[in-house]
């Protein structure tokens, strides 16, 4: 079966599996999806993650990160942006997530990067998804 939104599949995988407390969790790669999952690294919501290329197929493996007491790091991840109906939005009005305290993934010029650093460098573009 053909996935149709292969980025709303990569958050669906992380977000089952941080329900179901894995450890991990491997991913199909794409450029965008190796963005994505350095910026969770980056802002903490990952352990780590490893390209792994093999005969059969290559896989993205992403470390899920756990506090003390086995509560997920990650409460929330959320797609913000679909196939059938893109949201953008400019640096002025750049949305915030969980007043500050959460992570906006946005898709800019320049690349893939933080709602935070789009802004600073002000500039707009598709908003990807939230983390929180």
């Amino acid at each position: 079966m053909a996935v149709s939104d292969p980025v709303a599949d990569m958050l669906t995988k992380i977000r089952n599996a941080v329900s179901a407390t894995h450890e991990k969790v491997d991913i199909t790669p794409s450029k965008i999806k190796m963005e994505i999952v350095k910026i969770l690294k980056n802002e903490g919501y990952v352990k780590n993650f490893k390209k792994i290329t093999s005969e059969d197929k290559d896989v993205i493996r992403v470390f899920l990160k756990y506090d003390v007491k086995e509560n997920p790091v990650i409460h929330g991840i959320e797609r913000l942006s679909t196939p059938g109906r893109r949201v953008y939005s400019g640096y002025k009005k750049m949305p915030r997530v969980l007043n500050g305290f959460g992570t906006l993934i946005i898709s800019t010029s320049e690349g893939v990067t933080t709602g935070k650093k789009a802004a600073e460098k002000k500039m707009g573009g598709e908003l990807i998804c939230s983390v929180w």
